[in-house]
C-alpha cells in the first residue's frame, strides 16, 4: 500500500517554534496567540482524520471480532498435538524461551538502529556483524532502559540475567494473567492485570493503559486515542499463548486475540494472532517455514498481513542475508512506521528463512535487519527455539543469563527461568484438560 505524500509537517512544526520564540526574544507580541490557532487547527486536522470514512470492503476483510476472523481463515491444522508430553514440551519451552531472550537482548540495545549505524559500530568496537554474541560494547552504558537495566546489562561484561525488555515483561505477564484469571480469562482480565503489574507502556498500550485508568472499559480502551492501533505492540505479547497452548495453533490464536483486542485492532490483532499460532505450531514441526505457513491459517486470508507474509514467504528462497532482507521491506513498505506489525513481521519471517534451524544465524541475521530489532529477533528465536529444543540454543547466547530473568512490573521484577518453564507447564496441561472435547 503506497501512502501519500507526507507534508514536512515535523519540520515545519519545529520552524514554527523557534520563530515564535525569535520573535519573543526581539520583543514582539502575539507570538502565543498565533502558536494557539495553529494548535486548534492541528487538533481540528486530527479529528478530521480520525472521521474520514474508511474502505467498507477492506473493513469487511478485516474485522475485529473473533468469530469474523475465524469466519475469514483458510484451512489449517487447528490443533496440532492430541495429547501434551510434558517432558517433550519442557524441552521445546525452554528452547523457545531462551532463544527469545537470546534474540531480544541481542536487539535491544541497538532497537530502531539504522543497518549502517549497527554496522558502523561493530567495526569501531571489533565485534562482527551481523553480531556472533552478545555486544561488547553498547553506547550510553550508564543510561537505563524502562528505569531499571543500565546499558551496560546488555553488553556480554555486564549481564548477569535477562536484562529488562518489554517484550519480555509481557511474556511473563501473560504467565500471570492466566496463572491468575484462568484459561479462560478475558478481555477485561488482561485489563487488571495491566493496571496492577504494568507501571508504564509505549506507544498503543500506553494509550490502553492510560485509557484503563481513566475509567474507560476493556473492551473500548484501544479505541479511544489510538494511532498506533495497528503498530507491532501486540505482535511483541504473542509468545505466552503459545506456551500455554503448544501445538495448538488456534486456541494460541484465540488466547492472543483476548490480549491483541486490549490494545489493537485489525491487522495489530492479527499480528499477535498470527505469531502466536505460528509458534504453537513450533512444538509440532521441524521447520520454521511450516510454522509460518500455520500461523497464517489463523487470520483472515484478504488482510494486508496476511498478503505481505504470503510475499515474503514468496520471495524469501531468494533473500541471501540481512541487507537483501531489508532492502525489500525497504521497498515494499515505503512510508511505513519502522515499529508497525506489517513491515516487522517480513523481517521476522526473512529472519526464519535465512537462518532455518541455526538460532545464531536467525537471530543475528535479523537484528541486523534493524526496524524494531529487538521484537523481531524475539518472536525468530521463540519460532526456532520451540523447534530445536533447549540443546539446539548454543550456551554461549543463555549462560550469562544465570537462570534469572528481570521485568519492570509493580511487585514482580525478578524470576527464576526454570521456575518460568514449570509454571508454564503447569498452565499449558490445564489448556489440554480442558480441550480434550475439542480432538
Amino acid at each position: 500500500m503506497a501512502y501519500p505524500i507526507e507534508p514536512k509537517l515535523a519540520e515545519l512544526s519545529e520552524k514554527i517554534m523557534e520563530y515564535g520564540r525569535l520573535a519573543h526574544e526581539y520583543g514582539a507580541d502575539g507570538v502565543s496567540g498565533i502558536w494557539q490557532d495553529i494548535e486548534r487547527a492541528m487538533q481540528e486536522a486530527a479529528e478530521k482524520l480520525q472521521g474520514l470514512p474508511v474502505d467498507g470492503k477492506l473493513a469487511s476483510q478485516e474485522p475485529n471480532d473473533l468469530r469474523g476472523i475465524q469466519q475469514l481463515r483458510t484451512n489449517g491444522p487447528r490443533r496440532m498435538w492430541k495429547t501434551f508430553n510434558q517432558s517433550e514440551y519442557k524441552d521445546k519451552l525452554e528452547g523457545a524461551m531462551l532463544a527469545r531472550f537470546a534474540g531480544c537482548t541481542l536487539g535491544a540495545p541497538v532497537e530502531l538502529w539504522e543497518v549502517d549505524e549497527m554496522k558502523s559500530w561493530a567495526e569501531y568496537i571489533g565485534d562482527a556483524f551481523p553480531p556472533r554474541s552478545y555486544w561488547t560494547r553498547i553506547k550510553n552504558p550508564n543510561h537505563r532502559r524502562y528505569g531499571k537495566s543500565t546499558f551496560y546489562e546488555y553488553t556480554l561484561e555486564g549481564m548477569s540475567g535477562v536484562p529488562v525488555d518489554d517484550d519480555i515483561t509481557y511474556t511473563i505477564l501473560g504467565l500471570l494473567i492466566a496463572e491468575e484469571h484462568g484459561i479462560h480469562f478475558t478481555t477485561e482480565d488482561v485489563g487488571k492485570s495491566w493496571v496492577k503489574y504494568l507501571p508504564l507502556a509505549c506507544t498503543a498500550e500506553e494509550v490502553a493503559l492510560r485509557n484503563l485508568r481513566a475509567g474507560k472499559t476493556a473492551m473500548e480502551a484501544a479505541s479511544l486515542e489510538n494511532p498506533y492501533c495497528q503498530w507491532i505492540g501486540a505482535d511483541i505479547r504473542s509468545d505466552p499463548w503459545a506456551y500455554i497452548a503448544p501445538g495448538f495453533p488456534s486456541k494460541a490464536a484465540e488466547y492472543a486475540y483476548r490480549d491483541a483486542y486490549l490494545s489493537h485492532r485489525r491487522n495489530g490483532i492479527y499480528g499477535e494472532m498470527f505469531f502466536s499460532a505460528a509458534q504453537a505450531a513450533a512444538f509440532a514441526v521441524d521447520h520454521p517455514v511450516d510454522a509460518l505457513r500455520t500461523g497464517l491459517t489463523e487470520i483472515p486470508s484478504e488482510c494486508s498481513l496476511y498478503k505481505d507474509i504470503e510475499w515474503a514467504l514468496a520471495i524469501g528462497g531468494d533473500i541471501r542475508n540481512y541487507a537483501e532482507a531489508r532492502e525489500a521491506v525497504n521497498k515494499r513498505f515505503q512510508g511505513m512506521s519502522p515499529v508497525h506489525t506489517n513491515n516487522n513481521a517480513c523481517l521476522t519471517v526473512f529472519g526464519l528463512m535465512i537462518g532455518g534451524t541455526d538460532v545464531s544465524k536467525v537471530i543475528s541475521e535479523t537484528v541486523a535487519m534493524g526496524l524494531d530489532n529487538d521484537c523481531t529477533a524475539a518472536t525468530a528465536g521463540s519460532i526456532v527455539g520451540a523447534i530445536v529444543g533447549k540443546e539446539g540454543v548454543p550456551a554461549h547466547w543463555h549462560a550469562p543469563f544465570h537462570d534469572t530473568v528481570k521485568t519492570y512490573m509493580i511487585g514482580a521484577e525478578n524470576f527464576k527461568i526454570s521456575d518460568l518453564v514449570e509454571r508454564f507447564t503447569i498452565v499449558a496441561e490445564q489448556t489440554y484438560i480442558d480441550s480434550k472435547q475439542e480432538i
